[in-house]
């Protein structure tokens, strides 16, 4: 019995990789752009795996929050466990393209809110140029614009004007670029849209990914639930406190159908 128990976690065991926090992209060597996500969600996520016997590792920009998660001298740090924190977009698009092509993981829950854009040079408005708010256009004959890109970009301009260009949808890369084949979980976070719209843009987003479960939530309604697909071929809304456990048991569900057909 005890020998069966313990062939049958064995066989349910998955290598999981999860990615948590936020990224920023440099604008100089001293300045940059991010978002306020701290990857609490995430590491939550990668704590609860870690207890149902998975061998886990954590891309996550804030590695102090694990912890936050565990008490103190129990938490999970043994061979089944690995932190890799990381700053930029660059590294994390790094880590996950290694992850997928050499990493041998049967599941990745990207969590992380990674930058839709990037900088792409900073400008000033030249002599004779101005920008007419009212009218939300360049004025000048011709109007045009200086370069202020630098190491450290100066202080003495009275405005600056950041070009941003979109970085690579990195959940779009996992199995078209890098050949991924296990359970992939994709987020979604929307602000100020409804319950119908947020899971109507989450479904498309999911499709669009090839991700096999998708987590959707809203900025506001974020601390109090989110909501999970495909369960019964729909959404089903989950409380945050069971988040982890809702989610887990899917990706193991999905894994198990796999592995025995």
């Amino acid at each position: 019995m005890i020998m069966r128990l313990f062939m049958a976690l064995v066989d349910s065991a998955m290598k999981i990789l999860v990615t948590a926090g936020n990224t920023l992209v440099p604008i100089d060597r001293v300045r940059g752009i991010t978002n306020i996500f701290t990857g609490r969600t995430g590491a939550a996520i990668a704590v609860y795996a870690h207890g149902r016997k998975h061998d886990v590792t954590l891309l996550t920009s804030h590695p102090e929050v694990v912890n936050d998660l565990v008490t103190q001298g129990a938490g999970p740090w043994n061979e089944r466990w690995r932190v890799v924190p990381f700053v930029t977009f660059a590294d994390l698009q790094h880590l996950l393209e290694d992850g997928m092509r050499h990493g041998g993981f049967d599941a990745v829950i990207h969590c992380a809110a990674v930058s839709d854009y990037q900088p792409s040079g900073i400008y000033a408005a030249a002599a004779g140029t101005r920008f007419d708010r009212t009218q939300a256009q360049w004025e000048g004959s011709p109007p045009r614009l200086v370069d202020r890109a630098a190491e450290k970009v100066k202080s003495d301009e009275p405005e600056l004007w950041l070009r941003l260009v979109r970085t690579p949808k990195l959940v779009d890369l996992m199995h078209t670029e890098w050949g991924f084949r296990g359970v992939l979980v994709k987020f979604k976070l929307e602000v100020g849209v409804g319950e119908q719209q947020l899971l109507e843009i989450s479904e498309r987003a999911r499709e669009q990914s090839g991700a096999d479960l998708m987590v959707a939530n809203t900025l506001d309604g974020a601390p109090l639930c989110a909501y999970l697909s495909p369960l019964l071929g729909r959404y089903e809304r989950i409380p945050r406190r069971l988040l982890a456990e809702r989610l887990l048991t899917a990706v193991e569900d999905l894994q198990r159908e796999r592995r025995h057909g």
